[in-house]
């Protein structure tokens, strides 16, 4: 039986092939063509078949900017829900808190929303907005908490002296409501582009025996991991939406089709002016010296305490058109029409190391 050659004994064309022999890429497509027909190679390029199998292995799936908000939102809801005893949705009726409504219905969808809806109520909200809230509330089936500034006055919660306005009455009413009823966690409806205060807020924003917020001593959310621990007595605000914009809230409401107060759209209002702002007529709102009424055209950017927040004139009557004219503002919301933010440079920050939302 003949023994086996040596390898020094293969000719060239006896030596098997290996990976080294292989034509380099930027010879493979002279080597191939030298090895086949023209015709063959036409008919392998433009196969149908061959274009859709690269296509079906190159699929790029991508959420839209909005989408993930959504589902960024959606996870706090769910993470809230799992780590507190027992969390609260501050609710007043406005554009944000309609908009949490919604992303907890879908984050919970298709049971109930586990929580309460907690809302302040000064006393001195616009009628829409009240309306709009008992809609919301009725529809979804959840339990509303009502935590009235003219009870926790008749209760001595807080003392009204005539001239602290009822806005900054609401801080010591919430905190009662938060101790009486044992909350551990409150949703709260702030934004990062709303006023520079909230921008340097947390989505878990601890707050402690007191209730109070100190900025200088916030816990770290790198990667999105969020520290829920607290010690007794305290409680964490929670901001799901604090990553969204008001064009973004604008967006999503015109996408979700979203009820909400008919005052966000242009309408005829009684006005006058004040400090700058449109204020609106009310037995709530007595006229000063110099001070007259006028019917114009307005719509309001945001919604809260009648006797601070102003409107603007506005044609806008329709989401469309409202996110057009957000489009090209320069000025947020709160600092366009909210008196309360104008009262210092501070004036946010201010509230909220007292305990304000």
């Amino acid at each position: 039986m003949p023994a086996d050659p040596e390898p020094w004994d293969l000719t060239e064309s006896d030596r098997p092939s290996s990976r080294l022999d292989a034509p380099r890429p930027q010879d493979a497509g002279t080597a191939d063509t030298m090895a086949r027909p023209a015709t063959v190679l036409a008919s392998r390029a433009t196969s149908p078949c061959r274009k859709r199998s690269m296509t079906a292995t190159h699929t790029d799936y991508q959420l839209s900017q909005l989408d993930q908000l959504e589902a960024e939102s959606i996870h706090i809801f769910r993470e809230v829900a799992a780590e507190f005893e027992k969390p609260v949705l501050m609710f007043s009726g406005g554009k944000d808190s309609i908009v949490m409504m919604r992303l907890a219905e879908k984050a919970f969808y298709p049971a109930k929303i586990p929580f309460p809806v907690l809302q302040v109520d000064t006393g001195y909200d616009f009628p829409e907005v009240l309306e709009t809230r008992d809609h919301w509330v009725d529809r979804l089936g959840v339990r509303l908490i009502v935590a009235s500034v003219e009870q926790a006055i008749a209760d001595g919660v807080v003392v009204d002296d005539g001239k602290t306005p009822r806005n900054r009455l609401q801080i010591g009413t919430l905190l009662n409501a938060i101790e009486e009823n044992g909350f551990t966690a409150a949703f709260g409806g702030g934004r990062r582009d709303e006023e520079k205060a909230r921008a340097k807020e947390r989505v878990y924003s601890h707050r402690d025996e007191f209730g109070q917020w100190d900025p200088k001593n916030q816990r770290p959310e790198l990667w999105s991991l969020y520290n829920g621990r607290l010690h007794e007595g305290e409680h964490m605000r929670i901001f799901p939406i604090s990553n969204w914009t008001e064009l973004d809230i604008w967006d999503y409401i015109g996408r979700e089709r979203i009820e909400i107060p008919s005052i966000y759209f242009s309408h005829q209002r009684r006005v006058f002016e004040r400090d700058g702002m449109l204020l609106s007529e009310s037995e709530h709102n007595p006229l000063r010296d110099g001070e007259q009424v006028t019917e114009r055209t307005v719509r309001f950017r945001t919604v809260g305490d009648l006797t601070l927040t102003g409107c603007l004139e506005s044609e806008a009557d329709s989401i469309d058109k409202i996110i057009e004219e957000i489009a090209i503002a320069r000025v947020t919301e709160r600092g366009a029409t909210r008196g309360d933010d104008r009262f210092s440079e501070a004036a946010m920050e201010d509230r909220k190391k007292e305990g304000y939302f």
